[in-house]
């Protein structure tokens, strides 16, 4: 006997409803196809344990990437690499090493990195000029602001902010459907002079706040960058207030230049990937 028509298409919809469901649950736990770009801080160059497949990139198995992975299923491609600037990520930083852009492919669901403080040398030319000068002037004046100007200042709005662009560009033009999540640096001196950090970040007193305002011009261009090409900016100009060079073991995310637990100075230790991972996840959404 026939079925009445109310029960078939009862029927029918719910095998729909089924079919739908089943295929949403599916495409929810389907992990995210996730590369990992960037320079030593994405790396996590200087913690523990290392990647040994890659020596050269001084990287991290305990970076902020393999933290977000583990946090959300992600499958992680990761080929950051110490000491890399936004060139290499068209270019070979090392022999064997590719470029970093060739790891993304039209399947990458999400991309982040942190790049650009090795653009001119930036970070290794500020710390080592003004760390010498405040150490020749016993911790007083400004002697790296009177001696170098707008020079760092300069080369971040000339060079470092329009190779950021194109390398976002780049990384769109790649894998277009991707949430593109461009990170800043967390602070590395606190915003004023503390005299008790003079052992560990030997700046001049007037050189600690030029430090500083060179590190917020650097995010300011990786912020504006972002915006720019339709990526996520992961802010900590708060999240890491307070969590500086200078602050205690326990409490700081960045290493002094001297005397630190990490081998690498001047990066994040194991702390401050941890909450790397955990403010990106949190401006993401995910996890």
């Amino acid at each position: 006997m026939p079925k009445p028509r109310h029960v078939m298409t009862a029927s029918v919809l719910a095998s729909a409803l089924a079919v739908g469901f089943t295929g949403a649950t599916a495409h929810a736990t389907s992990p995210l196809e996730y590369v990992a770009l960037g320079d030593s801080y994405s790396a996590a160059s200087g913690v523990t344990p290392v990647d040994v497949t890659n020596l050269l990139c001084l990287r991290s198995t305990a970076n902020y990437p393999h933290v977000l992975a583990s946090a959300t299923g992600a499958h992680l491609k990761d080929v950051t690499c110490g000491a890399a600037q936004t060139k290499d990520f068209t270019g070979s930083q090392y022999p064997g090493v590719a470029p970093q852009l060739d790891a993304l492919s039209a399947d990458t669901d999400l991309v982040t990195f942190t790049m650009g403080g090795n653009d001119n040398n930036t970070f290794v030319n500020a710390m080592l000029t003004c760390g010498t000068a405040g150490i020749l002037s016993g911790g007083k004046g400004s002697p790296c602001k009177d001696q170098n100007g707008t020079s760092f200042d300069d080369q971040i709005e000339t060079n470092t902010y329009p190779a950021l662009v194109t390398s976002l560009q780049n990384i769109r033009a790649k894998s277009p459907a991707a949430h593109v999540a461009a990170l800043g640096y967390p602070w590395i001196t606190p915003a004023t002079a503390d005299p008790s950090c003079f052992a560990k970040l030997p700046l001049a007193s007037g050189d600690v706040p030029y430090v500083h305002a060179i590190q917020a011009h650097l995010n300011d261009v990786i912020k504006r960058a972002a915006q720019e090409t339709g990526a996520t900016y992961v802010d900590f100009t708060q999240a890491s207030e307070g969590h500086d060079a200078c602050k205690a073991v326990g409490t700081r995310w960045i290493e002094p230049l001297l005397f630190g637990q990490g081998i690498v100075p001047v990066h994040p230790n194991a702390l401050g990937e941890q909450r790397m991972a955990d403010r990106t996840m949190s401006v993401l959404q995910l996890g």
